[in-house]
């Protein structure tokens, strides 16, 4: 039997701060002609917020589902089908190979940094040598966090320290609309990972670590490792059923196995170590089949010379430009043999004696 639910560490909000922090989106002085119909619309979204009006469009289930008659997010059945229809041509051995190439670093020049990135430079490259290897290529460009207008990807609410059924395939917890926890780039991402067949990711470091948009891709792909892909079984997040659903026996499915991934990890005076090492556990975890020695890199561009000559020292590097177009064509090549059934996990029929 588990231990009662922990609860009291969520603090309310009353109705003087919801105004607030409603309105700061508004303080251009360009709003204020509209400073009634703007009152009527934040009592509206307070109310929403006060009733919880999470998902306030809904669909039922149906069929496939532990309750056929629960009331979905209509969003959230809407992207499950999605994935599905992606899951069914990345096992469509007629359809055309697909790497997804992610560029990780926030920096480019519709924002304040006013320059492109290095990682946007060398994924460029990447793209070209996949292209020459016949590959159809898909690009992620995280930088679009921080230059689109109110695009977000939200943060992981850490649903599965719960109970790991808590956490939806794709992840339920948003759009949340009761919270204004809207446009969530994730819908997308989810998509695009699971159309891959393979995966280049190229990063910098920022201070020892994976650069902050890619952190946040990261946790929120958590539900493809052992998510759950019936939120009716645990009707929605009811973390009772979510914990009993997992001690009589969870499988954690990992809906992301079979994909290859290639890792780019650069920086300029240190951490490039531990980033990429961490990043390659990641995937390997996920279950993706890693393209081979030279498609994991790390490597210093520029080491400890001046931030704002940079992009000379890239210039300067041809080395690792060719050690980039290699990475990518590795990533391009180990696909092919993948779809032809030639690169396997070994462990990949074995039971795992502590699965999670």
């Amino acid at each position: 039997m588990t231990s009662p639910m922990r609860t009291g560490q969520a603090q309310p909000t009353s109705r003087q701060a919801f105004g607030e922090r409603f309105r700061q989106r508004f303080v251009d002085p360009a709003f204020a002609p509209e400073r009634e119909a703007l009152g009527r619309l934040e009592q509206i979204a307070w109310e929403a917020f006060q009733q919880g009006r999470k998902a306030p469009l809904t669909v039922k289930a149906g069929t496939g589902f532990a309750d056929p008659d629960y009331d979905l997010s209509r969003e959230w059945r809407e992207l499950q089908m999605r994935l599905q229809q992606a899951q069914a041509r990345w096992t469509d051995r007629a359809a055309p190979s697909r790497v997804l190439i992610i560029n990780a670093s926030p920096r480019n020049d519709g924002s304040c940094p006013g320059e492109i990135s290095k990682t946007w430079r060398l994924a460029q490259i990447a793209r070209s040598a996949c292209e020459a290897e016949g590959m159809a290529v898909d690009m992620l460009d995280l930088s679009r966090l921080t230059s689109d207008y109110d695009r977000h990807i939200h943060p992981c609410k850490g649903c599965v320290s719960t109970a790991m059924p808590l956490c939806h395939w794709p992840c339920s917890c948003y759009p949340n609309h009761a919270n204004g926890q809207t446009n969530d780039w994730m819908a997308e991402i989810y998509e695009q990972w699971v159309a891959a067949h393979g995966v280049l990711l190229l990063a910098p470091v920022h201070w020892y670590q994976a650069p902050s948009p890619l952190k946040l891709m990261m946790d929120r792909l958590v539900c493809a490792d052992g998510g759950n892909p019936d939120p009716t079984s645990t009707q929605g997040k009811q973390a009772q059923l979510a914990r009993d659903l997992e001690l009589k026996g969870w499988d954690y499915p990992k809906h992301l196995a079979g994909r290859v991934y290639g890792l780019v990890v650069h920086g300029d005076v240190a951490g490039i170590d531990g980033t990429r090492r961490a990043l390659s556990d990641w995937l390997d975890w996920m279950g993706l089949l890693d393209a081979g020695f030279g498609a994991r890199l790390e490597r210093y561009i520029g080491y400890y010379q001046p931030y704002a000559t940079s992009h000379d020292a890239l210039d300067a590097d041809l080395a690792v430009q060719a050690e980039v177009r290699l990475a990518a064509q590795a990533v391009a090549r180990a696909v092919g043999l993948a779809r032809d059934g030639l690169l396997r996990r070994g462990d990949e029929a074995l039971a795992r004696p502590r699965p999670k």
